[in-house]
């Protein structure tokens, strides 16, 4: 593709366009922009992008080629949201959130709630090595107990987000631990052993913060009472049991056997549907007309029943309105919003890169490179620009590894230094930008604005900068006999 080089203040227009309109949007909208404002304005910032691409020689087919190839990389992250609203409507029918959530409020209370939630979602997410299904499993049962403990969502997101990184992070299962070193060029558990002196203080730092949180909040919040009062309408309305919990025990065994992630949620959804139907026939014969004594009229209302808890809204009526909060699910269509903005999000970043936009950008970067100090900075920096303009953690990773692996090199630092830079940052704060696919999916599945839980991400808003002091302290910097 023969296309001229466009200067650097030409490509950053589109980007500049997209940060007024967003910047617009949360003025007007405040937490409800991913309701259509801000997939608006990623269309609105890829049009500029193409016609200034167009302008430069780039063909209008090459760019709708990039946008359809850069969503066709989202496609899997795409059926996976599918899979998680399908999942949680199942879970919801069947019991087994209201029944983590009726145990939970039996053994937490706010005082270590924050606490706790980190650290249940780290192991978890450790294990499986994965963010996305701890935040869509575990987490949406943290975020109900919380709830019913009179915490903010914004709080309880950010302890959930907090640990599933933590865990995802430091997991030897999970994809971005690989992808890290390899690009970096250096081996998996070099890597690992390496980001424990940044991310070992920064989830410290972390649950200090939210036991501090937790201890000024102390049991007055929520009395005993109400506890009660909300437990007794879960098991008024639910067949609750611990046999219940069987099936997350599923899904968690079944990622840590390396069972992809699609074929996993899927199971864990029918398993929540057949539940159901077997355990929560009451609640079912609530939902749907039926007659008594007809079991074939049964099946059938039990069978529409989970299909609508897997695809379209279901309002499950407790008799108390805060407890009928935490039971709603929206099935697939809920994540309708959220595959909506990555559409748009990875349309954006599929032209911005065709036209060469990106790698202009990214390269003017070197320039920054003075020291091995400068170099961390300029490569934090470069990860965090490209999740909030190429809208997906793996480019964030992939791109800043690629580019400054000989940098790194020139400067005779060893290339695990490379690889902790990029999942200390590119890693962390890809959920923290609202139209970025982890933040998207995290938002729809928990149903909390980005903006609402990233004060309180404090695990990811600490590692970047923990990444920095050592840098610039020169603490654990790994050298090799390299000429300079």
């Amino acid at each position: 593709m023969d296309k001229q080089k466009t200067p650097l203040f030409i490509s950053l227009i589109p980007v500049l366009v997209l940060i007024i309109l967003l910047s617009i949007n949360v003025w007007l909208f405040g937490d409800n922009t991913t309701s259509g404002s801000n997939q608006l304005s990623l269309l609105v910032a890829g049009a500029v992008a193409a016609v200034i691409g167009g302008f430069y020689g780039v063909s209008w087919k090459s760019m709708l080629e990039g946008a359809v190839k850069s969503i066709s990389s989202a496609m899997g992250a795409l059926i996976i949201l599918l899979l998680i609203g399908s999942l949680a409507g199942t879970w919801m029918l069947s019991g087994i959130v209201p029944s983590m959530i009726y145990y939970g409020l039996e053994i937490l209370n706010p005082t270590i709630f924050l606490f706790a939630t980190c650290v249940v979602c780290a192991v978890v997410s450790l294990a499986t090595g994965s963010s996305w299904s701890t935040i869509a499993t575990i987490g949406i049962a943290m975020l109900g107990i919380g709830g019913a403990l009179g915490l903010s969502q914004g709080l309880i997101g950010g302890a959930i987000i907090s640990g599933a990184y933590f865990g995802d992070k430091m997991s030897p299962l999970s994809d971005t631990t690989n992808l890290a070193p390899a690009m970096a060029g250096t081996d998996l558990i070099t890597h690992i052993k390496y980001m424990m002196y940044t991310t070992i203080p920064s989830i410290i730092i972390t649950l200090i913060i939210f036991l501090i949180i937790g201890l000024n909040i102390g049991d007055s919040d929520v009395g005993f009472e109400q506890v009660s009062i909300m437990q007794n309408s879960l098991s008024s309305t639910y067949n609750i049991s611990l046999w219940s919990l069987l099936i997350p025990v599923l899904v968690i065994a079944l990622i840590i056997k390396k069972v992809p992630a699609i074929p996993a949620l899927f199971i864990g959804t029918i398993a929540g549907g057949l539940y159901a139907i077997f355990f929560q026939a009451e609640l079912i014969f609530s939902l749907n007309e039926y007659e008594i004594g007809n079991s074939l009229s049964y099946l059938k209302n039990a069978y529409m029943s989970v299909m609508n808890a897997m695809t379209v809204d279901i309002e499950i009526n407790t008799g108390n309105p805060s407890v009928d909060s935490l039971v709603s699910t929206g099935g697939m269509s809920g994540m309708l919003n959220t595959i909506w903005l990555i559409v748009c999000a990875m349309s954006f970043g599929g032209i911005m890169e065709v036209t060469g936009f990106l790698s202009t950008i990214t390269y003017s970067l070197l320039h920054f490179v003075k020291s091995r100090k400068s170099l961390v900075l300029t490569t934090s920096g470069t990860c965090m620009f490209l999740n909030v303009t190429a809208s997906d953690q793996y480019l964030a990773i992939v791109v800043p590894g690629r580019m400054f692996a000989d940098s790194y090199k020139k400067y005779g630092l060893h290339p695990k230094n490379l690889s902790r830079t990029l999942e200390d940052t590119a890693t962390v704060t890809s959920p923290l930008v609202p139209w970025n696919t982890c933040g998207a999916t995290h938002a729809g599945v928990l149903g909390i604005s980005t903006l609402v839980y990233l004060p309180y991400c404090f695990f990811n808003l600490i590692c970047p900068v923990m990444t920095l002091i050592f840098a610039y302290a020169s603490i654990k910097i790994a050298k090799v006999n390299v000429a300079q």
